[in-house]
């Protein structure tokens, strides 16, 4: 019985992993919706996101089980209640990857980010897409070490949102509130994408060492 438990905790940090990929795929094709204005990738990364919601659930699902049925104690019941953390975060993320579609597709057939912009979207964008592929490596491996580098890589993320908001408030600025309401906004959504990376991340780390991550 207790191996058969261990493999079902396992079994859900297998399926985080996966959310995380899925996570990853929504955050490269929303920038590049955003980047391209093509709205048929848009429009595949709002109907995609159905998978992560049902993912979600069912990570819950055999969480609340694992939860009532075998009582868990100690770093088990730490491991349950994490993953239910977790999972949460991840789908949030994939939550924001829609909106930074939305904000492709409301502006087709024009793209949203003007040209001046252009390198510094496209940076938060990989950034983002880069801590997500980070974050799912240090699920899978459990990698404190990876995890407290991650919460210092945030920082770039940061730098990127105050170029943006640099940029944006520039007397220079000539392309009205609209653009600049949307430029606002994208970074708002690649920044809470970084933030929530490090909150898995976080998490992972209380999973291995029960302790949280001292924070600079």
């Amino acid at each position: 019985m207790r191996e058969a438990f261990h493999d079902q905790l396992d079994g859900i940090f297998a399926d985080l992993s996966e959310i995380c990929g899925q996570v990853e795929i929504a955050v490269r094709e929303a920038t590049k919706a955003l980047m391209t204005g093509d709205i048929h990738i848009a429009d595949q990364v709002i109907s995609g996101d159905k998978a992560i919601d049902a993912a979600r659930e069912r990570v819950d699902d055999t969480s609340f089980a694992l939860l009532s049925l075998q009582q868990p104690v100690a770093g088990d019941l730490r491991m349950i209640v994490s993953a239910l953390r977790m999972v949460s975060e991840l789908e949030r993320m994939g939550d924001l990857s829609v909106h930074v579609a939305k904000i492709a597709r409301l502006r087709v057939p024009a793209v949203a980010v003007p040209d001046e912009l252009r390198p510094t979207m496209e940076r938060m964008g990989e950034t983002a897409e880069d801590m997500v592929r980070r974050v799912r490596s240090i699920i899978v491996d459990r990698d404190v070490d990876a995890a407290i580098e991650l919460g210092r890589a945030d920082e770039v993320m940061d730098q990127l949102r105050r170029r943006s908001f640099t940029e944006l408030l520039s007397t220079d600025w000539h392309h009205g509130v609209e653009a600049a309401v949307d430029i606002a906004l994208l970074g708002r959504y690649y920044e809470r994408i970084a933030d929530h990376a490090v909150s898995v991340a976080n998490r992972v780390v209380f999973v291995v060492t029960g302790e949280q991550p001292a924070r600079d």
